[in-house]
């Protein structure tokens, strides 16, 4: 069989990276654990869990196009023919998938992690650098256990530059996945109080956060915040296991130092300087934590060998990835408004800078700012003293009324003053006709919280109200 063009993977290449058995020839062009979202020609990874089984689904994934499936049993009802490659386990076999992807790979490689904005950084990096080759990189948050191996499985050949995103909740996760992906470049964004379910202290964090490192390459570079309070006890492991770094940040000492900026209601203006010279340019997304961003995308940019003056040039295109501050103006029948969506996730850090990005946005004299905020999880003993402080930032930032959204924020929403409480409900679901029934024309509203708070569901409630425009 003659593989079509955008082929990605032979039957027998994925045999001979999982050791299985495979039962005819057929080329794979993607790959994909989700029978929902098949597309035509993918291999289907049938994988096991404690509550689902992907042996469930291979029939429906061939079925709507997959070209086969990995899988460990054959599922009844499955037709003779099939075209199929079986492994003892599947999950060891998207695991040695992913790292004969990367393995057969010369492109130039970076990771990126943090406690916030690792998959802005990662969308932005993989955005500039698309512009100057060919670029992979990893959708969404496909950052743990399993989207990493997933991510590095989908990576061409051929690709010149590879952008991955990896994430952690507990000590030891990182050195598994840098060991997989084998940056050239490792980004450190932040580090930040978040899960401190299964952490004691910042300190641990920031440890946890420098497993990065060990996975990087030969003469590869760690990419730090300078002026994060994680910084020291980054830079000293990365002392420690040989580790070059660049430092970015409005530190004095920072590498790619920011020198200047102007901060608006919808772009700011920015001033680098590194190694002498000078990137002016403008960030068409608001707040002081987008400008962070940028400097650590440049500085990951720089340090694969790319054009960093290009990249710069090119940083006015960049807008935020779904639910990471992505703004819309909706035209319903009655009235319009600005919605901000941040819903993705939330940490006290994050729910900060959204609200000083709400601040500064501008409002008609009939208009109110407007924030929906939901619980931040994983936050273990300091969860409830993290959300009361929330209130304190709310006051300090122009915000007219909250909309408050779980158990934990129900805390913060009772410690604000009483003309800036506007509803709490425990559920995200329960809030949707209230804050529908609410609005006004030229309000600006901000959704935001963790993933398990459910904020997207209000997203879409709000975006359906009215058309964009």
């Amino acid at each position: 069989m003659i593989p079509p063009v955008d082929s990605l993977w032979k039957a027998v290449d994925v045999a001979n990276a999982t050791g299985g058995r495979v039962s005819s020839d057929w080329h794979a062009t993607g790959v994909s654990i989700d029978s929902r979202t098949i597309r035509s020609g993918d291999l289907f990874i049938a994988l096991r869990g404690s509550n689902f089984d992907g042996h469930d689904y291979v029939i429906d994934a061939l079925g709507r196009g997959a070209s086969a499936s990995l899988i460990s049993y054959k599922p009844k009802g499955l037709k003779k023919g099939a075209p199929l490659l079986e492994v003892k386990d599947t999950f060891a076999g998207l695991n040695q998938l992913g790292i004969a992807g990367r393995t057969r790979s010369k492109g130039r490689i970076i990771a990126v992690t943090g406690s916030v904005g690792k998959t802005s950084v990662k969308e932005t990096i993989a955005k500039l650098l698309s512009r100057q080759g060919s670029v992979s990189f990893s959708l969404g948050s496909l950052n743990n256990q399993y989207g990493v191996p997933l991510s590095l499985s989908r990576l061409p050949e051929g690709s010149e530059f590879g952008v991955f995103e990896l994430g952690m909740n507990h000590a030891g996760e990182l050195t598994n996945l840098s060991l997989m992906v084998r940056p050239l470049v490792a980004v450190v964004t932040t580090v930040e109080i978040a899960h401190l379910e299964n952490f004691e202290s910042l300190e641990d964090i920031a440890r946890a956060k420098a497993e990065v490192f060990g996975g990087l390459q030969n003469g590869g570079v760690a990419i730090l915040n300078r002026d994060n309070l994680g910084f020291e006890i980054l830079k000293t492991t990365a002392d420690s296991v040989g580790v070059d770094f660049l430092t970015f940040g409005s530190h004095k000492d920072a590498d790619f130092k920011l020198t200047s900026f102007t901060l608006g209601p919808e772009s700011s203006k920015v001033q680098v300087r590194f190694d002498g010279a000078e990137l002016n340019y403008k960030l068409n997304i608001p707040g002081y934590h987008w400008i962070q961003n940028s400097l650590a995308a440049l500085a990951a940019i720089h340090s694969v060998g790319a054009d960093v003056f290009e990249a710069a040039r090119s940083v006015a295109s960049i807008s935020p990835p779904k639910g990471r501050g992505l703004r819309h103006h909706v035209r319903a029948n009655n009235f319009d408004f600005e919605l901000i969506d941040d819903s993705y996730n939330a940490n006290p850090v994050s729910i900060v800078a959204a609200l000083k990005v709400l601040s500064r946005v501008r409002i008609s004299s009939a208009g109110r700012r407007l924030a929906v905020l939901g619980d931040m999880l994983e936050l273990g003993f300091e969860s409830r003293a993290l959300h009361l402080k929330i209130a304190g930032e709310v006051t300090d930032n122009k915000v007219d009324l909250v909309y408050a959204v779980g158990l934990r924020m129900r805390d913060m929403f009772d410690a604000l003053p009483d003309a800036k409480q506007a509803y709490w409900t425990e559920t995200s679901e329960e809030l949707l006709s209230v804050i529908i029934s609410h609005l006004q024309h030229g309000d600006v509203v901000l959704v935001k919280g963790s993933l398990g708070a459910r904020m997207g569901l209000i997203v879409d409630e709000l975006l359906a109200l009215g058309v964009e425009g």
